[in-house]
């Protein structure tokens, strides 16, 4: 009966270190995931920086070398530049001239409520 005992004491005292080490080994690994805590906008930056980088590769193997790659990048760019440049410009003066109305409506209620 003593050394079935013993073996269970162990057994159990075993059981407990291992409960207590894979409590320590959880707890490390939640301290240290807390620790590395990313931002998540700056995280979005590195993303789209790696996939342009690998864009940028990709050209460059097609094209055969890097300074045929750039120049695709910087043809395509000034293209898409050109074609948004109108739009912007268009879109300033659409919402200058919102603006505008909004503020003379409210000049003119003004007027209306004081008069």
């Amino acid at each position: 009966m003593v050394g079935g005992r013993l073996k269970e004491e162990s057994t159990s005292a075993e059981a407990v270190e291992r409960a207590d080490l894979r409590e320590a080994y959880e707890r490390g690994r939640r301290d240290e995931r807390a620790s590395r805590k990313r931002h998540p906008v700056l995280m979005t930056f590195t993303f789209v920086a790696a996939i342009v980088g690998v864009v940028l590769l990709a050209l460059a193997a097609v094209n055969g070398s890097f300074t045929s790659a750039g120049g695709v990048v910087d043809k395509n760019l000034n293209v898409a530049a050109n074609k948004a440049e109108p739009v912007v410009r268009d879109a300033a003066s659409d919402a200058g001239d919102t603006l505008r109305d909004a503020g003379n409506q409210v000049r003119d209620k003004a007027n209306d409520t004081a008069g």
